[in-house]
């Protein structure tokens, strides 16, 4: 057994891994990064670049068949599943290459494959290919990202007909059907897009609820409209999974005690995610720990409790996004590369988009977050449905409602479905951070015909619920409500 004296050791060679060890070089060359799995983030592998690549298939494929209501005649979409499967595959491939090669520009030093036990709160054992290392480190950072969760009831089931996302991106050709279980962020656009390359797709949950909306009215809205194109069971009290020698058998009973049953090639389990922190021996680390294992951290600092110990991306379990993921990384390392001299980093705004069709975003507060708080608000509400820009495109599906503080007439934040959100939760974030008013941002320019017109009419008609008033009610008389 070998030992390996550094400043700072950091688990994981994710996003949050990869940018905490930039962080942290800056203050010291004795580091080192230690990963068990293969090099390549999830965002690249398994995640944002692969679901996106697929989305993109799919959008094309609908476009096509939407054609007819702009007058264009057109041969309708054949799609070459092997075809599909190959450019994102390929993309895939290229995208996962940028990073394993920023990888190996690392000294070889900085570099150890293996898998790391906390023997104590400065040293870790490493299990690696030629045997054990042990790893004194002066801090620690945590950044062992997250896997999918699946029931085990349904492994028993149906054994390799279950699978997750990450599976998905390794087909070489779409299958004729999938039964796909979550109603989530990935569950949703991975069910659409199938769908829409013409797989068979049911999508399944468990609560009534579709996509991360918080706001009961928009939660009503994106039922209805995915429900227009998607097959849906949202209120499943009962699911039951069997293999058989086709595929998997799913029964399902809803909340009303209907059953319904229907077989498919595969079932796709996007039930959710669970951090990687259950193996790491954090008991001998001497730190505290959530109910569900995490450690309780300052999320400024990414520092646990007063040890030297930090923690980021989606092993923190907060928001297990990428820019977040980069964020928690750049923080922690930073920190454990000064120790003892941790400094507080302020945190961006929220920011959280669905690509579906329509798309859904939250930025800023949510509505849920704004309520448990007991924050006094008003509300905004635009439909897309007669948006003047929106109507042109063919994309007039959704609404958004806007959030402004009472007494202040500060912007708080804003929930979407609809067309151009992930556009409009970036000027939204924007305005949050910044601590506009609502009034501000009435104040700003807006071009027409554009889909932000839309947020105008949503911020007039919240400046008038804040009594902040007076505020034109002035419309597009040619062009439609929210023009």
């Amino acid at each position: 057994m070998g030992t390996l004296e550094v400043d700072v050791a950091i688990i994981g060679a994710g996003t949050a891994g990869m940018t905490a060890y930039r962080s942290a070089r800056a203050h010291t060359e004795r580091l080192v990064v230690i990963e068990d799995g293969p090099y390549g983030t999830t965002c690249a592998r398994v995640g944002c670049m692969p679901s996106k690549l697929l989305v993109a298939a799919a959008e094309a494929a609908h476009a096509v068949a939407g054609a007819g209501r702009f007058g264009l005649r057109v041969p309708p979409a054949v799609v070459d599943g092997r075809a599909v499967m190959q450019r994102v595959r390929s993309e895939r491939d290229r995208f996962v290459g940028f990073v394993t090669e920023a990888v190996d520009r690392w000294p070889e030093a900085h570099r150890l494959r293996g898998r790391a036990r906390f023997v104590d709160a400065h040293t870790l054992l490493v299990s690696t290919p030629g045997g054990e290392t042990r790893v004194r480190a002066g801090r620690v950072v945590i950044a062992t990202g997250s896997r999918p969760v699946v029931p085990a009831a349904w492994r028993a089931a149906a054994g390799p007909r279950v699978i997750v996302n990450d599976d998905v991106f390794e087909w070489e050709v779409l299958p004729a059907s999938v039964a796909v279980v979550g109603t989530g962020v990935i569950g949703l656009e991975l069910a659409q897009a199938l769908h829409r390359l013409g797989v068979r797709v049911r999508l399944y949950g468990r609560g009534g609820r579709i996509g991360p909306l918080t706001d009961p009215a928009l939660q009503h809205l994106a039922r209805q409209v995915f429900a227009h194109e998607l097959p849906l069971t949202l209120a499943s009290r009962h699911l039951e999974v069997r293999g058989h020698a086709d595929g998997v058998a799913v029964h399902s009973v809803d909340d009303d005690g209907v059953a319904h049953e229907e077989s498919f090639e595969w079932l796709l389990a996007a039930t959710g995610r669970r951090h990687n922190t259950d193996d790491l021996g954090l008991e001998h680390a001497g730190v505290a720990c959530d109910k569900s294992g995490v450690p309780l951290y300052d999320r400024r600092t990414a520092q646990v409790g007063a040890s030297p110990i930090f923690i980021a991306g989606d092993a923190a379990d907060d928001r297990p996004l990428l820019h977040e993921a980069a964020d928690e990384g750049r923080i922690a390392g930073d920190n454990a590369g000064r120790w003892p001299d941790v400094r507080v980093r302020p945190r961006r705004a929220p920011l959280a988009v669905v690509f579906s069709d329509p798309q859904i975003m939250i930025a800023g507060a949510s509505h849920a977050e704004l309520a448990a708080a007991g924050t006094p608000f008003a509300t905004g509400t635009v439909s897309f449905e007669d948006q003047g820009r929106s109507r042109v495109m063919g994309k007039n599906i959704g609404a958004l409602r806007v959030y402004g503080a009472h007494g202040s007439g500060r912007f708080l934040g804003a929930e979407m479905v609809g067309p151009a959100a992930e556009h409009l939760g970036h000027l939204l974030a924007w305005s949050v951070q910044r601590g506009d008013t609502v009034q501000q941002m009435l104040d700003s320019p807006f071009y027409h015909p554009v889909v932000e017109e839309g947020l105008r009419t949503a911020l007039r008609h919240l400046a008038r619920e804040l009594r902040m008033g007076p505020v034109p009610v002035e419309r597009c008389l040619d062009c439609g409500p929210g023009a």
